[in-house]
């Protein structure tokens, strides 16, 4: 009796362009410990078998460039269908520049334009390709910068929740007693039913973060992301706690390889464990993550880039919920055809379209662009 076996033919990848663009913010806005005027992302286009996938991080330049001159020599040439294969060559490719960081991101932005490829190749949405175990992902509308006045942040968060969205999240950490204004003005907007989040980026001590929360528990917050900064396992584990009770801790935004985040979960230093695919190392990256809170039993909520998220969130059994964040719904809506809009505070990946569904406006996206052939 003979074995019957079967081939395919290799997909090659036959080129990845890297481009860059910088889009000014609506207005100034600044978190606990940062200012910004403008965000750059940068965005991969891997092509191969007559398709192109798009991926996307928000980071400088200096991402795109280690694209262009370390990674995409990697990648190139090698088959499309095994995306983990060009995965892990681009982690070897870069052992000497140091994991975290650009290089992450850099690897980030490739490995969704592969994965994206991938998924037009066999002409299937990207969450079907991926198994997919929910039909949409909550969302979180995320802004309420320190920088806004009263009357903006009543009108961003207020205005969220009027269009179906649920759960708001708002920056703290500039000022300790203003913040409780602000939370107050927050929770007016609101109303006492939509649920709020605070994010403090780190801003505080130990000691000042726990007396911030039990203020702002009076006020029905219910999270309270990175309340110290996230390196200091000790002390989110210290806050997870002595936390009022029905308040998550939650940290990771800035996690860029598996050994950050099973750290972070040994150390019991979260409720919620946060993962951003624009950073840890794309959407293989995220889904290592995934696996990882389950084994731990602790659920896993996305860090911005929404629409990227969307697919892998839909596929990640612990995933909880997405953050909605501002700047990043603007620039998706400018520069992409096919970026998702929320039905009732849920985002639901495109099952009518290969991929993640979405393609560069390109005339649209030019009159940013700082990196790359027009």
């Amino acid at each position: 009796m003979s074995a019957k076996t079967s081939t395919r033919a290799e997909v090659t990848i036959d080129g990845i362009r890297v481009s860059a663009y910088t889009v000014p913010t609506d207005l100034p806005e600044s978190d606990g410990t940062y200012e910004w005027d403008s965000t750059t992302i940068v965005v991969v286009e891997a092509t191969g078998g007559g398709k192109t996938g798009i991926g996307y991080s928000y980071a400088d330049t200096a991402t795109a460039e280690l694209v262009r001159s370390k990674l995409a020599g990697v990648v190139e040439g090698r088959d499309a269908m095994s995306v983990q294969d060009s995965w892990t060559a681009m982690v070897h490719a870069i052992r000497n520049l140091g994991r975290p960081g650009i290089a992450s991101m850099a690897i980030s932005a490739v490995d969704s334009a592969l994965w994206d490829l991938k998924a037009q190749l066999l002409d299937l949405p990207l969450v079907t390709l991926l198994g997919r175990v929910r039909d949409g992902i909550p969302i979180y509308g995320s802004g309420g910068f320190t920088s806004y006045t009263l009357e903006q942040l009543r009108d961003q968060l207020g205005g969220w929740v009027e269009q179906g969205i649920p759960r708001v999240k708002m920056k703290v950490g500039r000022d300790a007693d203003y913040d409780v204004v602000r939370v107050r003005a927050a929770r007016e907007a609101i109303g006492e039913e939509a649920t709020l989040y605070v994010d403090a980026n780190g801003a505080h001590s130990r000691t000042q973060a726990l007396a911030q929360a039990e203020r702002f528990a009076e006020l029905g917050v219910s999270w309270f992301e990175e309340p110290v900064p996230s390196d200091d396992l000790a002390g989110l584990h210290y806050l997870r706690d002595h936390a009022p009770a029905g308040m998550d801790i939650a940290a990771g935004e800035y996690g860029y390889d598996l050994v950050y985040f099973e750290r972070m979960l040994d150390a019991e230093a979260v409720d919620v464990q946060q993962a951003d695919a624009t950073r840890c190392s794309g959407l293989t990256g995220f889904l290592q993550v995934a696996a990882l809170c389950q084994a731990h039993n602790v659920p896993l909520s996305a860090h911005c880039g929404p629409t990227l998220h969307v697919p892998v969130c839909c596929a990640a059994i612990p995933a909880r919920n997405l953050e909605y964040f501002h700047d990043h719904v603007c620039i998706e809506n400018m520069f992409f055809d096919g970026a998702l809009e929320p039905k009732d505070g849920v985002l639901y990946p495109d099952l009518s379209r290969p991929g993640l569904g979405i393609e560069l406006k390109r005339a649209d996206a030019r009159k940013y662009q700082v990196f790359g052939k027009s």
